[in-house]
């Protein structure tokens, strides 16, 4: 007897339907093909075991199993469940005639429990593309799968109740979440805000032209100074979730397996921040068998990196490309998946090995030429891609002892936003640009054009701090995030004089050690 039971393969950020034909006949064979990897055929150990102590019965015939599209490699031990199912089915100790309906995947352990999977999002998303009535799944898979409207999800935890639904013995009762309700309720709270700031007016002020603009950011100071602790409140204070970037996002965090058992969607911009030992596989995506990395799980948020010189050089260099194309494409010999990289960097960095460089009161210990050494470690080319060099010092005890809160992530976030929706409108047309940061050399010309005197003001700071070239366009975006936070619809001396400002590192004096 044929049957066919339906499942999914998760290829970068999408599924991808899979057709499972079982089929029974005179022999004592098991064979599955179909580009089945290892952890795959081992689920006929598995599926032996969880149906024995079920107390059902193992065909003793020959079964074929054919995993269609064959040219798609399977991975993974989300097929358990569906090849069970299809082996009862074809064995008849199931009806057959409600497969077609539904989507089933699911980890069998040996005694029928079903484990939660990686991925349920995008099969949960495919399964209603292609019109199925509604998935089966582990039951700590399905608020994930239940963000998806117009589908039945309905959550197991025992291979006993997928057979009893098939064979009408007992209905189950599908999960239900309200999504938009949800998403509505858990944006305003953060866990770090920046009323907890004491003092650092000038760094605030530079996240928050980071945060309006979409910038890249590196800061600069000594150990203390509150680098860290600054950087972990930007989420505070950039724009909500729109619900297409928290299903976007989730998505990436679904396929990483990175999901948990009561999260349904992600209503927060993720905030990464990795150890400086990370490898580059890690950071970027990859492996055998290609997951997303850092950069992709920071998509749509922040990626931090903390002591950015102590970072491997290969590491570093491979953001390179994902910080202008917003995607990493990641190539095996026989496939390709895409992963979305749409970040924004934040890093920190002593100035200097001892870290007291340009500090006001401790004096920097380290020998001639070790300050442009240790900046030396970030390429030209990545801190090109940084717009906003801010630098910090430590808060004076008054300020620290002051009892008064700072500014709140609340007010902040209002001027953000109120100078993305101003991008939102500028950039309406433009394919695939979204803010500030993201200007192309002609959207420049077009946007942000300096006036005469704005021209000869910029040309003044690039002779007399020795700025390099590729600081030039880095200046007219920002100035051109300071103006929209200041509703200037032309760009003003100020706005470049502050944009100028936040160029430290590009200054060839800047590291020269006195």
């Amino acid at each position: 007897m044929l049957v066919k039971v339906f499942g999914a393969a998760v290829q970068g950020i999408e599924a991808t339907l899979i057709t499972i034909e079982v089929n029974s006949s005179k022999g004592i064979k098991f064979m599955l093909v179909g580009l089945p990897d290892a952890s795959v055929k081992e689920s006929h150990e598995r599926i032996i075991s969880a149906l024995q102590v079920n107390n059902y019965k193992v065909p003793r015939q020959q079964v074929v199993i054919n995993m269609s599209p064959a040219d798609i490699r399977k991975e993974g031990t989300a097929y358990d469940l569906p090849l069970a199912i299809g082996i009862l089915a074809t064995s008849e100790q199931i009806k057959a005639d409600k497969l077609g309906d539904y989507l089933i995947m699911g980890e069998l352990s040996l005694d029928g429990t079903i484990l939660p999977i990686k991925g349920v999002l995008p099969i949960a998303i495919k399964a209603r593309e292609l019109g199925f009535r509604g998935i089966i799944l582990p039951k700590k898979n399905g608020r994930e799968a239940a963000v998806v409207n117009n589908l039945e999800v309905y959550a197991v935890e025992n291979i006993c109740e997928v057979i009893d639904f098939f064979n009408e013995k007992v209905s189950l009762e599908p999960t239900i979440v309200d999504t938009r309700a949800e998403f509505e309720q858990s944006q305003q709270t953060f866990e770090f805000d920046f009323s907890d700031v004491k003092g650092q007016e000038n760094v605030k002020r530079a996240l928050e032209v980071a945060a309006a603009g979409g910038h890249n950011l590196i800061m600069v100071g000594p150990p203390g100074a509150g680098k860290s602790m600054m950087a972990k409140r930007i989420p505070s204070i950039l724009p909500q979730f729109t619900l297409h970037e928290a299903l976007e996002t989730t998505k990436i965090h679904s396929v990483a397996g990175r999901m948990g058992a009561e999260t349904s969607l992600m209503t927060q911009r993720p905030f990464r921040s990795p150890h400086h030992t990370i490898s580059d596989v890690a950071l970027v995506g990859g492996g055998a068998y290609p997951q997303p990395g850092e950069i992709s799980l920071a998509h749509n948020g922040v990626l931090f990196l903390d002591e950015l010189p102590e970072f491997s050089r290969n590491v570093l260099e491979v953001m390179r490309q994902p910080l202008e194309d917003r995607k990493i494409n990641i190539s095996r010999s026989k496939f390709s998946v895409e992963y979305p990289a749409s970040f924004m960097l934040v890093s920190s960095m002593n100035p200097c090995p001892c870290g007291y460089y340009n500090h006001p009161d401790k004096e920097c210990v380290c020998p001639n030429g070790a300050v442009q050494k240790y900046l030396n470690k970030i390429s030209g080319p990545l801190l090109d891609r940084i717009d906003i060099h801010i630098e910090i010092i430590p808060v004076p005890f008054e300020k620290i002892s002051d009892k008064r809160p700072g500014e709140a992530s609340n007010f902040i976030r209002e001027r953000v936003v109120k100078a993305r929706e101003i991008q939102a409108v500028r950039f309406d047309k433009e394919d695939g640009v979204y803010s500030n940061a993201q200007m192309t050399p002609k959207l420049l010309a077009k946007y942000a054009s300096p006036d005469s005197a704005g021209l000869e003001l910029l040309k003044t700071a690039m002779d007399r701090f020795n700025l390099s070239a590729r600081a030039y366009d880095r200046i007219l975006k920002v100035s051109r995030t300071i103006a929209d936070l200041d509703c200037s619809e032309n760009i003003l001396s100020k706005h470049l004089a502050e944009a100028i400002n936040y160029r430290n590192l590009d200054r060839e004096t800047w590291a020269n050690k006195l």
